[in-house]
């Protein structure tokens, strides 16, 4: 219970440390505050005077920062040097660091403002500097060191070698301490650069020399780096005879450190040396320093790697083909190293045999840093990958470097692998038209399993899709399954997956982003199909909002590349209904953001026809914080307004603005109403008349915008044609062929005689245009307010058949289902110019009623009911003159053909021969 009590105690303790309402414990009292509290009418001068005399470390400091704009203000610029300067230096020597870091910064902003004459400046803040780079505090040291070396580049020559050169030589002597030496090395290279030959050789050249021989080897190291800036103010000849031989010696160094150094610097020294020093000194210098590296597996291996790049790309012109041959070799070793495994298990197993544990645990702790060393040595090998291809030759890269390539894009090491990916597209645009030699292994980069990898390769993927495209590739994924994009745009794709599977929202961004680069490799059909769906589902999926927008900038963007007119259709009505008409209301923001995208991406007509309206039906909405972001696209919305042809348009936005001014009753929605109505009113409306005159340039962009969508209508229209031209052409084709298949049957079975001149089989068996224009010309045209039940002429072949056929038609007029069958209508084209339009009509023609359903007739209409003695007589077909397109689909007249007998004469209607029994 006391355990209980005593946590229940301590809880409750902290939560009332927790409570933010509390006054803070340490608030200052009433004198600190009295000591705190200056006088307001005091001057700026007097001021800072007095605040540098008494008052706290962070006024002081306040007061420093302000120095540079004391110094700039003419009226008090003589006395702040008169004053508060002397005071400024008077405190800074037992300043604390944070006074000394901020003086430090203060000086050299005087100086590079050039608010202090140089002269004053050396006389005054100069000597400060140089007193201060002395302290024994190493921050407060480096931070006056830096600003004395930025200080160096600004100053006159002779200002440096008046005040700057003597100290930097008296702090480099063997007696000085090993940070005065330090400082010396690096003063000394950068005064290097600011004098004459003779002056280096005899002032500065015998401190560098001894510096190099000092007795500490960071001393050593840091005078090293330094030797290429002597040799640059020393010239070729000096460099040769003074600096090489102590640059050779410094390489051959016992310490690791000091080797470093020396290779960095031959590197750096390389363009200022000649053909016949890098082949005699520096090459076989280069060669064994690499051996020495590999040899020993220290510090040195992983520099080497680094430098291998520039080193190679330096001396390429001065190489025999022996020794390039012996640089790629060397390389190829280091992308292996420590992948070997003989030596991978001995290193695991030489620790398990020493019985002492605090030897096993060293002996770990040394494994686990050469296997760094080792690793971060094949990630630099893998950063100068494309150097070593420029070294190389995109010819020889098949032979040299593919294979070395492909087991660093499958090294077990993530970070190899993500050196090697982000430089792939350095690598594609090297090798060129041979970039399809490294399409497996950009597969298996982006098959990775690691986010690291998948992220180099999809920050560069638009860059290297450029290169396929380029490289001989000019074709679509459709087009040619067989090309390099068929394997890489599906694993680009399929990498969404693992990236939205981590919390990564910026790498998920940059990938909705990049995926519009496909619109120049994918064709129209496999955007819509494979990208745009992946696009619409994380445009509603996705948790970060800056997904959303990348996802809604690459859809529309994508949209424009669709070909088909109701695939487009159908993106953007989507995108209304699944987010205008939202009922969640973060998918209503996000409406808005997509409005933004295209106006930015389309032309202003587009906009204006498809989402204006439904924009500004969001001033309606329930939430305000919809209201409030329709507020701030309100001006976008003016600018797109041409009058007087968008006088609607306007008047509608005036109408929202209006209801919103007065209705509104959220205080953010108000204030952004108001301020959406101040920018509102400075925007001008540009007449019609006067746009192509005068907004010409201002509207070139949203020209050429719409020229494109109208370019892509067109392009449609055309597309169309030409499917309905070949679609014409094939049926002609077939047609023909058919026609000429049943001629030739005709032609083989020509001993059967052709049907008797009057018969059914005659009539209707022969589909020679002679015949057909025969029926047409003996056809006659009912007036559409004359009843069809007047006299109506049929065919002979429902009148009594000849002799030979009777049988065949009896059984063909004696079948009840065809009297109750709509019978086809050929309908002939009347109108020269428009084509006929068959249709199915009944029997029993109507003025007003033209419908295509079959309707039982009875005793009554044209056709007998079955079972009726006229059930034997064959359905009386009708010729329809309807135009195509009329509202009713018919006219109501009717062109019915006489029908003649066997003889050759009129036979009767068949109401008259009713009548008639």
């Amino acid at each position: 219970m006391g355990s209980l009590d005593a946590t229940s105690t301590s809880l409750a303790e902290d939560l009332q440390d927790l409570q933010l309402d509390r006054p803070a414990k340490g608030l200052k009292s009433v004198e600190e505050l009295e000591k705190l509290t200056v006088d307001e009418h005091l001057s700026d001068i007097e001021r800072s005077v007095y605040l540098l005399s008494s008052g706290q470390e962070v006024q002081r400091i306040s007061v420093i920062h302000n120095l540079p704009d004391l110094l700039r203000d003419t009226e008090s610029h003589d006395e702040c040097m008169r004053r508060v300067v002397p005071k400024v230096r008077e405190v800074l020597h037992l300043a604390q660091t944070e006074m000394q870091v901020a003086a430090s910064s203060a000086f050299l902003q005087i100086l590079q403002k050039n608010l202090v004459p140089v002269q004053n400046y050396s006389q005054t803040f100069l000597q400060t500097i140089l007193n201060s780079v002395d302290s024994k505090d190493p921050d407060v040291a480096s931070a006056w060191l830096d600003t004395l070396l930025d200080v160096i580049d600004l100053l006159p020559k002779e200002v440096i070698k008046k005040e700057i050169l003597g100290s930097a030589i008296a702090k480099g002597q063997l007696a000085q301490s090993v940070q005065s030496r330090l400082a010396c090395c690096r003063i000394l290279g950068k005064i290097s650069t600011k004098f004459e030959p003779f002056v280096i050789k005899k002032e500065i050249l015998p401190v560098v020399q001894s510096l190099c021989q000092d007795v500490d080897y960071e001393v050593r190291g840091c005078m090293c780096r330094q030797l290429d800036c002597v040799a640059r103010g020393m010239g070729l000849e000096a460099t040769k005879s003074a600096i090489l031989p102590e640059l050779v010696e410094l390489t051959n160094d016992e310490e690791c450190h000091v080797r470093i150094a020396g290779l960095e610097t031959v590197v750096n020294i390389l363009s200022l040396l000649d053909a016949e020093t890098c082949g005699t000194t520096i090459i076989p210098l280069v060669c064994k320093i690499c051996q020495q590296a590999v040899q020993a597996e220290d510090a040195t291996l992983p520099v080497v790697a680094t430098q291998l790049g520039k080193l190679c790309h330096g001396i390429s012109d001065n190489l025999t083909d022996e020794q390039r041959q012996w640089f790629i070799d060397f390389y190829k070793k280091l992308c292996h190293v420590g992948l070997e495994k003989n030596k991978a298990s001995s290193r695991v197993t030489t620790p398990l045999i020493d019985k002492d544990r605090g030897s096993k645990e060293s002996d770990l702790t040394d494994i686990f840093e050469l296997e760094d060393k080792l690793v971060e040595c094949r990630k630099n090998s893998a950063y100068n990958f494309p150097a070593m291809v420029l070294f190389c030759g995109a010819k020889q890269f098949k032979p040299e470097l593919h294979l070395t390539f492909t087991h660093l894009c499958k090294d077990p090491h993530f970070l190899v692998r993500k050196t090697i990916s982000s430089g792939f597209h350095e690598v594609c645009k090297l090798l060129g038209n041979n970039a399809n030699l490294i399409q497996s292994d950009l597969v298996a980069l982006l098959k990775d399993e690691s986010i690291e990898v998948l992220r180099g390769v999809i920050s560069t993927i638009p860059a290297i899709l450029d290169c396929y495209m380029s490289s001989g590739s000019n074709h679509t994924v459709s087009e040619s399954k067989s090309g390099p994009l068929s394997d890489i745009i599906p694993a680009f794709l399929a990498s969404e997956n693992a990236i939205f599977t981590c919390h990564n929202w910026r790498l998920q961004e940059e990938l909705m982003r990049n995926l519009s680069c496909l619109s120049r490799c994918y064709s129209s059909e496999s955007l819509y199909n494979k990208v745009i769906p992946i696009l619409r589902q994380k445009l509603v999926k996705a948790r970060a909002l800056p997904v959303k927008v990348a996802a809604a900038h690459s859809l529309l963007k994508l949209t424009r590349k669709v070909k088909k007119r109701e695939q487009r259709e159908e993106i953007y009505h989507g995108l209304i209904h699944d987010f205008c008409h939202a009922r969640k209301c973060y998918l209503r923001n996000v409406f808005i953001d997509i409005c933004r995208i295209v106006i930015e991406l389309y032309s202003k007509k587009f906009f204006k026809e498809t989402f204006y309206e439904y924009l500004l039906e969001l001033h309606t909405d329930s939430v305000p914080n919809i209201r409030l972001s329709l507020c701030s696209i309100l001006p976008d919305l003016k600018r797109l307004l041409i009058l007087p042809t968008d006088r609607g348009l306007l008047q509608q936005l005036d109408a929202c603005v209006r209801k919103l001014l007065v209705s509104e009753k959220d205080r953010d929605v108000s204030d952004g109403i108001q301020s959406a109505v101040e920018e509102l009113d400075k925007i001008h409306i540009p007449m019609q008349s006067m746009t192509r005159r005068n907004f010409f340039e201002q509207d070139l962009d949203d020209q050429k915008k719409e020229e494109e969508e109208k370019l892509l209508l067109d392009n449609e229209e055309k597309e169309l044609k030409k499917e309905e031209e070949a679609a014409e052409k094939k049926k002609g084709d077939k047609r023909n062929l058919v026609s000429a298949k049943k001629g030739s049957e005709n032609g083989s079975s020509s001993r059967i005689p052709g049907p008797r001149k009057g018969s059914r089989a005659g009539l209707s068996g022969s589909n020679s245009t002679t015949k057909n224009s025969k029926e047409v010309s003996k056809t006659k045209i009912v007036p559409p307010g004359k009843a069809p039940g007047n006299k109506v002429q049929v065919n002979s072949n429902i009148c009594k058949p000849s002799s030979g056929d009777s049988n065949i038609n009896k059984k063909r007029v004696s079948s009840p289902k065809l009297s109750r069958l709509p019978l086809y209508n050929s309908n002939p084209n009347l109108h020269h110019g428009r084509p006929a339009s068959p249709s199915l009509i009944p029997i029993k023609a109507s003025t007003t009623s033209t419908t295509n359903k079959p309707s039982k007739t009875t005793r009554g209409s044209g056709i007998p009911a079955p079972g009726s003695a006229g059930t034997r007589r064959a359905s009386v077909p009708t010729i329809s003159t309807s135009r195509r397109g009329s509202l009713g689909g018919q006219l109501g007249t009717e062109v019915t053909p006489k029908a003649k007998g066997s003889n050759g004469a009129l036979n009767p209607s068949i109401k008259e021969r009713k009548k008639s029994r």
